[in-house]
């Protein structure tokens, strides 16, 4: 399989601006990602709306695409990023993988992970998830999957999903398996170009959670498990802890 991976990375951020260029011991954080990506993945490219961002990447010596500053959605980034690439290059792909711009540890065998749930023909759009054991990980923000025996989503929602009914809520854990989303996906091209010409939905705006609305449309995710625990950054705290974790590493 012809894999490409595409990184969509906005400069404007209400709680971090210019979240994509932000120092982690001696490297932008999208440089971070790129890297990370570039050991799963041979084409990579970045997709931003900022010149900033552009000069950075290509500083690094990596691939990157400006696209319009309108898009509402990472996915609609994505699609413009894998057209301009593709007619670029000359080549054709049989996945795009959208990586989240803001996870420096970023485990490269994740993305391996994604991509081998189109070892089966039907799926057309998947994704990652990550099994909460512990009480307390369990009543921290985040989004929460509920998937079917065959390993398709059901649904995705910001509330604790599912509801253990007559049980003390300390207790929830040992009742059931809760998944927490990985905000990484994969499409065929054809799905990537579905999903992107979709008007939102009702369950998408009410979560505000684009992936709601492929499945509202009757559509499957494929769903695949990690046991691998990454990062995003959101906060400036959340960075002082990459920064941590990074530069011990090192």
């Amino acid at each position: 399989m012809n894999i490409l991976g595409v990184i969509p990375a906005r400069y404007g951020s209400t709680r971090l601006e210019g979240k994509p260029l932000l120092d982690i011991c001696g490297k932008p954080m999208i440089q971070h990602v790129y890297e990370q990506t570039k050991k799963a993945l041979k084409h990579v490219v970045v997709a931003t709306d900022d010149q900033r961002i552009v000069k950075a990447v290509q500083d690094f010596g990596g691939e990157v695409v400006l696209t319009s500053p309108d898009h509402n959605t990472g996915t609609n980034r994505c699609l413009e990023a894998y057209r301009v690439f593709t007619k670029k290059n000359n080549l054709k792909f049989d996945i795009i993988v959208n990586i989240q711009g803001d996870e420096p540890l970023l485990a490269p065998r994740q993305i391996s992970l994604l991509t081998s749930c189109f070892n089966d023909k039907n799926t057309r759009m998947a994704t990652l998830v990550i099994p909460v054991k512990e009480t307390e990980k369990i009543f921290e923000s985040g989004v929460f999957v509920v998937i079917d025996k065959l390993k398709n989503a059901l649904y995705f929602s910001r509330s604790i999903i599912p509801f253990v009914r007559d049980a003390d809520k300390k207790e929830w854990h040992k009742k059931h398996t809760f998944y927490k989303h990985i905000g990484m996906y994969a499409f065929k091209p054809r799905a990537l170009m579905s999903f992107a010409s979709l008007q939102q939905s009702p369950l998408e705006i009410a979560e505000s959670l684009e992936q709601n609305r492929w499945l509202e449309n009757g559509k499957k995710i494929k769903v695949e498990i990690t046991k691998t625990q990454t990062m995003g950054v959101d906060t400036i705290e959340d960075l002082e802890k990459v920064r941590e974790i990074i530069c011990g590493k090192k």
